[in-house]
């Protein structure tokens, strides 16, 4: 077997490795492919993708949260790794050889997993309703063991307004204490930086190319360390962000409609979903719509395709061609253009917004919150009023950080509907150009892939790379 390092660098497209010197120089040494991603083109769904070499309708990932109409809820960033069906790529090179290890760090769905070496956020929510850092590890030693050589994992670095660098150069620094003290032969690790600029500036920004040139840094270091250690190395990215300038409030168009019931509790307004009609569950770019009752499914679709900003609208048909005829799925899949994007907000007045809608609460909101990384502009002392909250954690005191903007406006860059073009979407680098075929890198092939570069020798032929 061939130890191998697997790079997730969040939102790198082939027209932004110009501004990274280290992986320009593995992609010129090896090869550099356009990859072909799914609908949706999100963390969870990519990711779910690459590690089943499956779509979304098998693998059941049909975006970064779904209506769990059992229980009548939208749920979002769930972690168990129970909810992707499928045998994933470590499950397959178990099989093949049993002297495999895989350490995954921080990819998603980690909980639970058969993986032998796992680390990725865990929060702790005490019931005065603080959240704390922490991480989830297995083994579980390892979470003291990181967080004393390393320090707490910076996780108001990871999410929200303070998101930077830092996470990413935390997690940066895990991979090379596990990938050199416990050598396993499989290293997957997961770099987010890019993905907070490219949706706060937008991809065409001036300060993208210094987010690039400092990740490229990180990743510098573990290719380093690989190359040391005689390891392959694979870097890969799930979509490329295209600007945006037209957030799509569609659930205020379907409550405008009729079919959005909310609960009132202390003013605040909270989304009913087992009672409406119809609603939408956000992601960027997608947008699965629940409809309660099948005769309603043709007008709720005519009324969003009507939306000022969305390109299509999925009925049966169309979430069989995108492979997304999962039970998970919404009855209606809706899509935007390049340009514009789908907020979660149901509620027609600002003022009656649940108190978490100013929060950065990746739980509790009915869909994806691209807002949350920014700081509302309209406070007039943003500084005074987060240094109050904090100290009325230091104190012991119940608190809310309610420092988020309403005003989707902010969010310049968006993704989840796959680029028109190749240069601005995600790639797939390898350090080993026999072991990849000429042409795109189908999302559904890089299973295969990784298993290649684990188990075959560079004197075999390449696998078709779609």
């Amino acid at each position: 077997m061939n130890r191998t390092l697997a790079l997730n660098v969040v939102g790198l497209t082939p027209a932004l490795l110009a501004h990274a010197p280290n992986l320009s120089r593995l992609a010129s040494t090896g090869c550099m492919r356009p990859l072909t991603t799914v609908t949706p083109a999100v963390t969870t769904t990519v990711q779910s993708t690459f590690l089943t070499g499956t779509l979304p309708r098998e693998h059941g990932v049909v975006s970064n949260g779904w209506y769990f109409r059992e229980l009548s809820e939208v749920w979002l960033w769930r972690q168990s790794n129970r909810l992707v069906e499928g045998e994933k790529v470590w499950e397959t090179a178990q099989r093949r050889d049993s002297a495999f290890t895989c350490a995954n760090l921080f990819w998603w769905y980690n909980m639970y997993s058969s993986v032998d070496i796992a680390v990725t956020p865990r929060p702790m929510y005490p019931a005065d309703g603080r959240k704390l850092p922490d991480i989830h590890t297995n083994p579980p030693q390892l979470r003291e063991e990181l967080q004393q050589r390393l320090g707490q994992f910076p996780l108001f670095r990871f999410w929200g307004p303070g998101a930077d660098i830092v996470s990413s150069q935390w997690i940066g620094r895990c991979a090379l204490d596990v990938f050199e003290r416990s050598c396993p032969t499989l290293t997957l690790v997961y770099l987010p930086h890019l993905d907070y600029n490219l949706q706060r500036l937008g991809p065409d920004h001036p300060q993208i190319a210094k987010d690039v040139a400092a990740v490229d840094q990180i990743c510098g270091e573990l290719i380093e360390s690989a190359t040391r250690a005689g390891a392959r190395t694979i870097v890969l990215s799930e979509y490329g962000i295209t600007p945006v300038s037209n957030p799509i409030h569609i659930n205020r168009a379907l409550r405008q409609a009729g079919y959005i019931q909310v609960r009132e509790e202390l003013g605040r307004e909270l989304l009913d979903a087992g009672a409406s009609r119809a609603f939408a569950m956000a992601d960027h770019q997608i947008a699965h719509i629940y409809v309660s009752d099948p005769a309603l499914i043709l007008q709720v679709k005519a009324l969003v395709e009507a939306l000022p900003g969305v390109e299509r609208v999925l009925d049966d048909a169309g979430k069989r061609e995108c492979g997304l005829d999962h039970p998970r799925s919404g009855e209606l899949v809706a899509i935007s253009r390049a340009d514009s994007w789908f907020t979660y907000y149901y509620f027609l007045d600002e003022a009656r917004a649940p108190d978490f809608a100013r929060t950065v609460d990746i739980h509790r909101k009915p869909g994806y919150d691209p807002v949350e990384l920014f700081i509302d502009p309209q406070l007039r002392a943003p500084k005074a009023r987060i240094a109050w909250r904090l100290a009325q954690k230091i104190l012991g005191f119940r608190y809310m950080m309610d420092v988020i903007s309403l005003d989707a406006g902010l969010v310049k860059g968006s993704h989840g509907r796959p680029t028109d073009q190749a240069e601005h979407g995600p790639l797939f680098i390898s350090s080993e150009a026999e072991l990849v075929s000429e042409g795109p890198v189908a999302a559904t092939a890089v299973k295969g892939l990784i298993l290649d570069h684990v188990f075959v020798s560079s004197t075999q032929p390449a696998r078709r790379a779609a």
